[in-house]
């Protein structure tokens, strides 16, 4: 079974910059595209980046461009996600999903909060 567990999460104070990290197991981790979702309470998905399978290229939503790194170490396993100069809205519970085909797979999210 795919598993995914996020961790890294907690409170951080405006301009800093949390590593969020993502573990996997269960499957062929460098056949799979990864992405970073985050959710804030009411509103919906944003989808942060995406990783493409093997190392095929990195993707960002506009709001986080320039400010989060995200990559993935296949021969481990693990997706982190860099973020940088952190703002209060970004605060969210943030998600590490794989995707092959019309299949995604979640794991549990952390939350982060960004608050002075």
């Amino acid at each position: 079974d795919v598993q995914l567990q996020a961790s890294g999460g907690g409170l951080v104070r405006p301009g800093g910059s949390p590593t969020l990290s993502c573990v996997a197991s269960g499957f062929r981790f460098h056949e799979y595209g990864l992405g970073w979702i985050r959710q804030v309470p009411g509103k919906g998905l944003e989808v942060v980046s995406c990783l493409r399978k093997q190392n095929g290229g990195t993707s960002y939503s506009d709001s986080v461009k320039g400010r989060f790194t995200a990559s993935r170490d296949n021969a481990k396993g693990t997706v982190s996600l860099q973020m940088n100069n952190l703002k209060p809205d970004d605060t969210a519970v943030y998600y590490c999903n794989a995707k092959q085909g019309l299949t995604t797979s979640w794991g549990e999210g952390t939350q982060v909060t960004v608050s002075s």
